[in-house]
């Protein structure tokens, strides 16, 4: 994968830099050239239709014949072995029938007929290898611990049948329904049965100590101020929304967020500049949306980019490297099915080896402290725009706003719960619906003379005139899907508040 066009300001792999300051693989706008393929979702290089969330003017992507999850081979290559194989004739299997040698049968004696068992020979009461050899077919010898476990589970076979090796259909569903109306009936007698008056307390004591645990954690007691709906006992029930503990969660990560500042660390990067660090966040995007991952994983692919050069003096060769490890960190943490190894080092475009990569994860891992609960502004966003029941446009020109600042290095010091109120804020007012409710100040914890700040830097930030390389975000969001959010007009500093 290379750039076609040498006049754009496009970029070349990092260990073969022929131009400029970047770090990162680009795309020619006018001849689109794929930089970051999408991992195909079966071995046939032929890809179904089906609605994707990039734009639709966004590059298109050229069918690239690989493998998801085995090692990347060069496509001529593919090409040439299957031809080979297409030109070898099918031999006919020929299967031979094997006569299995016949069974003797042992009649078993009836059950009028007092046939003893043979006595195995024991010595001192043990039984041993030669008594269980000289034992006749038709009789199995036993070990003194298994007659004893066959007296226990006689009880057992008639209420559990699936216990039994040979399973039929009646027993693999009766021996469900039978155990169930046995608990439903020894549940209803001892309903049925009054309780002593040790229970009661018993009872009583344990009543007590959940309510004193209650009461020392303060779990999902807020006082709600006036005039504002009280989002988690309306959700009390449910539960998926973890009413019971939303409140204490979100109070818990922004207690955290001092321990995850990052400073300026710009200007002690010798090899590095703001904008290399945009190029690599617009990559990053085009990572995310090519693997379908969670947007969870790529805000915390780029606070861990953050944290590690804001600790660590790195080189522009390498910078890509620390991205990709990111994103691959990022992916194991919150994806259900990270992409594999062989898939970032594809989407390097061949410039990092898998040891290489193995071991900026771990330098990486250890320069963290292996710390990857780090408070996200998307989470921060969600939960500001469900409480105060933010309609879906609104909420997805928020997350426009909040996407399109990762680019902004400005915006790095910010804490994330203060910029996720603030590109709320934002949108509200690009959408003209309403202001900054009492709901929010409550939810959020900011009031407006707190954000005010940021909203100013998150406007100045969408009124810069977009760069080409950096079109990622915006074409993701001019999708449909997206309800075309990057196309709202924009407002002036004066008309916010």
């Amino acid at each position: 994968m290379k750039v076609m066009n040498e006049n754009l300001p496009a970029m070349a792999p990092l260990k073969q830099l022929n131009k400029a300051v970047t770090g990162i693989t680009r795309t020619n706008q006018k001849n689109p050239i794929v930089t970051v393929s999408t991992r195909s979702r079966s071995l046939v290089s032929t890809v179904q239709t089906r609605p994707k969330r990039k734009a639709d003017f966004s590059p298109i992507k050229e069918n690239v014949k690989r493998t998801a999850m085995c090692d990347i081979t060069n496509a001529k290559k593919l090409d040439e072995k299957k031809k080979v194989v297409a030109k070898q004739p099918i031999k006919k299997a020929t299967v031979q029938m094997k006569t299995l040698p016949s069974v003797k049968t042992v009649a078993k004696p009836k059950q009028s007929e007092n046939v003893p068992p043979p006595q195995a020979p024991c010595l001192n009461g043990i039984v041993t290898r030669a008594a269980v050899k000289n034992v006749a077919a038709n009789h199995t010898a036993q070990k003194p611990k298994e007659a004893l476990k066959e007296i226990s589970n006689v009880a057992r076979i008639k209420t559990r049948l699936s216990n039994e090796f040979e399973k039929t259909e009646e027993s693999l569903y009766s021996s469900a329904l039978e155990e169930l109306s046995d608990s439903i009936g020894s549940s209803a007698n001892k309903a049925k049965e009054p309780k002593s008056p040790e229970d009661i307390k018993n009872l009583s004591v344990v009543s007590l100590v959940t309510h004193e645990l209650q009461t020392k954690l303060n779990l999902g007691n807020h006082e709600v101020p006036e005039g504002v709906t009280d989002y988690d006992k309306e959700n009390w029930d449910d539960t998926f929304q973890v009413s019971h503990y939303a409140m204490d969660i979100f109070n818990y990560m922004k207690s955290r967020e001092p321990m995850f500042e990052i400073p300026n660390y710009i200007d002690r990067q010798v090899c590095l500049t703001s904008w290399m660090r945009s190029l690599l966040v617009d990559w990053m995007v085009e990572v995310q949306e090519s693997f379908e991952l969670n947007h969870e994983t790529l805000y915390l692919g780029v606070k861990l980019v953050d944290l590690y050069l804001s600790r660590m003096t790195v080189g522009k060769e390498t910078l890509q490297l620390v991205g990709a490890a990111s994103m691959f960190i990022a992916s194991k943490y919150d994806e259900r099915i990270p992409p594999a190894i062989d898939d970032f080092l594809y989407i390097c475009d061949g410039a990092y080896t898998r040891r290489e990569l193995i071991r900026m994860e771990i330098n990486l891992l250890k320069v963290c402290d292996f710390n990857l609960g780090i408070p996200l502004s998307y989470r921060f966003l969600r939960r500001y725009a469900r409480c105060a029941k933010i309609t879906m446009p609104v909420l997805t020109l928020a997350r426009f706003v909040l996407e399109y600042s990762l680019m902004d290095y400005a915006t790095v010091v910010v804490r994330d719960s203060k910029l996720a109120a603030a590109a709320l804020y934002l949108a509200l007012k690009m959408k003209k619906t309403v202001g900054w409710t009492p709901a929010l100040e409550f939810y959020s914890g900011y009031k407006l003379e707190d954000i005010s700040s940021v909203v100013v830097l998150l406007n100045d930030g969408l009124h810069r005139k977009p760069k080409s390389p950096l079109m990622t975000v915006r074409n993701k969001y001019s999708h449909k899907i997206f309800f075309e959010v990057a196309k709202t007009p924009l407002i002036r500093n004066e008309e916010l508040f």
